[in-house]
């Protein structure tokens, strides 16, 4: 293990009581971000998230914000004023999807009904800060480059064997084996290499020290690996998953939390029902029911308004209003990372040409269709896939809608004559993404750029979403632009879908992702931020807020900006 400093205190600053009672090692940057916050070079909330990301506990974390900075929010979701109420079920209307190998999930939907089964190393909570899960606590190296992760004892696996570290390392080497097909080949980027053409993992970047203590060993450093490690394909299978086993949670459901897979039904139900104590303290519900109702999102609000289900997933912003007139209603907004990319395949013709990519993106008035077809509920984009609310945004000069340049774009791609394009969509996320791809189409016309929306249904669009020449993809919301950027743009990753090779941006990014200062990563998010953006690979018209809508009746409930389902707090009354 690389030295890993004890922060010389100033008490006048630094002084942190509870790692000192706690015995814990600190990183050596610890006063450097306490003396940022203090001087206002950083906000609260990414002292809270970088501080933890470091291996601060949580409650000196929030501790020494309220120390340095004064006020701010409460540690996990806001408890409701009446005291918690045990047992009951709560009823929910979400898809009902395969749910085989977590390792390879594209769905958050999925993860919701497996994360109550099988858990994570750590929880990103609905403030964006993550904490510890099974994982007890960690440390980093100065250089960022190991990690140690310390697990909780005295957890057992629903089949009776202990958690161990075994059980991690079975996991993360599923993870970075080519052959499983892991979309966490691109976040864990810093444990990857290309062999043969093939990203695969690098031999020990996974080291057990012991039942309980495991070191992951980087080519280079990275900030976020406590962060990665709540992504929703990160959950921590069995030692046995896939090797003892075949690799289907729903036919072997073995997890470390207190539910269990009573019932499952594709497209029809999963019913998850309490069979023991939680590990990691009170869990309030009985039981679980997911409910899906189809594609028809009006099916949804029907379930909702006549009280066969107390939650919908996610509100689709048309049904905002008919959510809002039921009386026994809470609408529950976040604002988040979450998008649709226009994204073209750049090896298929004739996406391949940059000029003309950059005739289509100078068509493009992304607040005009914010506005027509998401009724302005979020914030333009900027075609490179990092949200203002991520830390490390770097702001760019404005885009601007340019006709006469897209003609000019257009003749130097060989298209003076104008040219038809089809895009394909499948309303993934609701109809405004036809809306999205019709305003779109009015706004590329006067450049001589005809464009044709193939419609389909959603499933036939993720059957080809990664192969489509264009298409228009949903991504969800992450706490890190660095976190997206990896799993959807650095080279032969498997959720690379516009096939994007750009040594410049891969260097850039592995930079970005191991700077601590967040005013010096930003500078370096800038550089891959300005590459997406000039190589033309995503016309991205803006970040969306999300709804859920949820009955009265549900307490304790904050929204994740993923939507991810953290019921650990919630009741019910009545």
């Amino acid at each position: 293990m690389k030295d890993r400093k004890v922060l010389s205190r100033d008490p006048r600053r630094y002084t942190l009581p509870s790692e000192r009672a706690l015995g814990a090692e600190t990183h050596s940057y610890l006063p450097e971000l306490c003396d940022q916050l203090q001087t206002g070079k950083i906000n609260r909330r990414d002292f809270l998230r970088q501080a933890a990301l470091l291996g601060m506990a949580t409650g000196t974390v929030y501790a020494m914000a309220d120390k340095l900075a004064g006020g701010g929010d409460v540690i996990g979701s806001a408890m409701a004023d009446e005291m918690p109420k045990a047992g009951g079920t709560l009823r929910c209307t979400m898809r009902v999807q395969e749910m085989t190998d977590p390792a390879t999930f594209p769905w958050t939907e999925r993860s919701n009904v497996s994360r109550f089964m099988v858990e994570y190393l750590t929880r990103t909570q609905s403030d964006n800060v993550t904490v510890p899960y099974l994982a007890s606590s960690w440390e980093a190296s100065d250089d960022l480059a190991t990690w140690v992760f310390h697990l909780n004892q005295g957890i057992t696996w629903s089949n009776g064997d202990a958690f161990t570290t075994a059980d991690v390392a079975h996991t993360v080497n599923r993870w970075l084996d080519p052959a499983v097909g892991s979309s966490n080949l691109g976040l864990f980027g810093a444990m990857v290499e290309e062999v043969d053409g093939v990203q695969q993992g690098i031999a020990g970047a996974v080291e057990v020290i012991d039942d309980h203590t495991i070191q992951f060993n980087l080519k280079q450093p990275a900030l976020a690996m406590p962060e990665n490690f709540y992504n929703y394909p990160t959950a921590i299978v069995h030692r046995g998953f896939g090797v003892d086993y075949e690799a289907d949670l729903s036919a072997n459901p073995i997890g470390t939390g207190p539910f269990e897979l009573a019932e499952y039904a594709l497209g029809e139900k999963a019913i998850l029902k309490r069979v023991r104590d939680w590990w990691a303290g009170s869990f309030y519900l009985d039981e679980i029911h997911y409910f899906d109702h189809g594609e028809d999102t009006n099916a949804w609000i029907a379930a909702l308004a006549s009280q066969q289900v107390d939650m919908v997933f996610r509100l689709p912003n048309n049904l905002i209003e008919a959510a809002e007139a039921l009386p026994f209603v809470d609408l529950h907004p976040v604002t988040t990372a979450q998008t649709a990319v226009m994204r073209f395949r750049i090896t298929e013709a004739p996406f391949d040409n940059l000029k003309l990519r950059q005739a289509v993106v100078a068509c493009m008035d992304h607040q005009e269709i914010l506005d027509k077809a998401f009724k302005g509920r979020g914030q333009i984009a900027e075609n490179h896939h990092v949200c203002p609310i991520h830390p490390e945004y770097a702001t760019l000069p404005p885009l601007k809608r340019d006709i006469e340049k897209a003609k000019a774009l257009l003749a130097e791609a060989g298209y003076a004559d104008g040219i038809t394009l089809e895009i394909a969509n499948g309303d993934t996320e609701g109809p405004w993404m036809t809306d999205a791809c019709a305003i779109f189409k009015n706004q590329a016309a006067p450049a001589g750029i005809t464009i044709n929306i193939n419609k389909m249904p959603a499933s036939q669009y993720w059957e080809l979403w990664d192969k489509a020449p264009w298409g228009y993809t949903a991504w969800t919301h992450r706490p890190l632009g660095t976190m997206v950027l990896g799993l959807a743009y650095r080279k032969g990753v498997p959720w690379n879908e516009v096939a994007y090779d750009n040594p410049a941006f891969d260097a850039a990014l592995d930079d970005a992702e191991g700077t601590l200062d967040v005013n010096e990563r930003r500078k370096k998010m800038e550089v891959c931020q300005k590459l997406l953006q000039d190589d033309a690979i995503i016309p991205q018209p803006f970040w969306r807020s999300v709804y859920k809508a949820a009955n009265k009746r549900v307490k304790g409930h904050a929204t994740h900006p993923t939507l991810y389902h953290q019921f650990h707090n919630v009741w019910l009354d009545g």
